[in-house]
């Protein structure tokens, strides 16, 4: 019989709010992660738009793939971040989507949620909206979004059935889920699974 996973969701979620609290507001330290500009080119980004976004909306950057990269997203749809960080994904969406389009950011660190609203307002983008809120309970109504993006964040969920569960709930019927983040195809010791530290490391 599999032993059950003993992280605590609680300080697994504490322990990801430090390290992205200093992503937030410390962009230019050294991380064991890339981030910003350098890393949005690598991943693939259109330079286009990424050139056109100012150092704040781009700086605190640190995901792990291109969402975007999955398939266009359309003029006017609405759009979820799910785990929306500083903003960046958000960004980049609300400009493919257009003014008649919709951009919902979801974060639980209040760092990265003050840096994303400041840039939002700095750069006139009224069509995103960025809110408090964690994947296993996203602040929005059943089938509100046609694309749900997320980069880098799944993996830190303790309980992914449920981030996965509100995502399906969120999205309409026939919507698209866009996602980049860490998979591994091996067996994982029970004793990592357990190691709160190897979670964010």
């Amino acid at each position: 019989m599999q032993e059950e996973s003993q992280v605590n969701s609680d300080e697994l979620r504490a322990q990801v709010k430090e390290k992205y609290r200093a992503v937030a507001v410390a962009p230019d330290a050294e991380y064991h992660f890339h981030t910003g500009r350098p890393l949005a080119a690598r991943l693939g980004y259109d330079s286009a738009i990424t050139d056109s976004l100012s150092d704040a909306a781009v700086e605190s950057f640190a995901g792990v793939g291109n969402p975007f990269s999955l398939r266009a997203l359309q003029q006017g749809e609405k759009i979820v971040d799910a785990g929306s960080g500083s903003g960046f994904d958000c960004f980049v969406a609300a400009t493919l989507v257009g003014d008649q389009g919709q951009v919902v950011g979801v974060d639980m660190t209040e760092e990265m949620l003050t840096k994303s609203r400041a840039t939002a307002v700095a750069l006139g983008a009224d069509n995103i909206d960025i809110r408090e809120g964690l994947l296993e309970e996203l602040p929005l109504q059943d089938a509100w979004a046609d694309v749900v993006i997320s980069n880098g964040v799944i993996n830190l969920c303790s309980d992914k059935q449920r981030a996965f569960a509100e995502i399906f709930r969120v999205l309409k019927p026939g919507g698209h889920l866009q996602f980049a983040d860490i998979a591994n195809s091996e067996p994982v010791p029970q004793s990592a699974i357990n190691n709160i530290d190897l979670w964010t490391s």
